[in-house]
């Protein structure tokens, strides 16, 4: 179990890993030297979570050519990952966090409420991780119209 940690731009992010979608388990650390956008997003083939997932896809090349590895986890299994990859051509990893450990560890697993009804689930956030492994951006509670395109922004600069 990893603690919550306190997130500030230039803070250490703790190394982590889970299953993925191509059926490995995938480190934090493996990706040590690039940047990493890591994005949260609460479940696959949903209208939102798909215009999201695609948003990511459809800017994927200048995100990679600008030196970062974009990186998706929500709850849902790795089958279904492999599934929502499928069906939606994405081009990058999508990593299982079922038991809710990395979101909660990032502070994304929250009481949210629809329709009057409340639950536990992942807040659409994202977050840039440097070279180096330290917080180097954070956008919590996103909206998606506009949001790859500001993450982008920040890689670039």
């Amino acid at each position: 179990m990893v603690d919550k940690v306190e997130w500030t731009i230039g803070s250490q992010v703790p190394d982590f890993s889970l299953p993925a979608s191509n059926g490995e388990e995938i480190a934090l650390s493996d990706f040590r030297g690039r940047k990493v956008v890591l994005f949260f997003y609460p479940k696959n083939m949903t209208p939102t979570c798909t215009e999201e997932a695609c948003s990511f896809r459809d800017n994927f090349s200048a995100l990679e050519q600008a030196g970062a590895v974009v990186i998706g986890i929500s709850p849902d299994p790795p089958k279904s990952h492999t599934r929502f990859i499928d069906k939606h051509s994405l081009p990058y990893l999508l990593l299982s966090d079922e038991e809710h450990k990395v979101s909660d560890m990032f502070g994304v697993w929250q009481m949210k409420k629809m329709f009057g009804r409340e639950y536990m689930g992942i807040v659409r956030s994202t977050f840039l991780i440097d070279e180096n492994g330290k917080l180097a951006a954070q956008w919590r509670k996103v909206k998606v119209k506009g949001h790859v395109e500001a993450v982008l922004a920040a890689v670039l600069s």
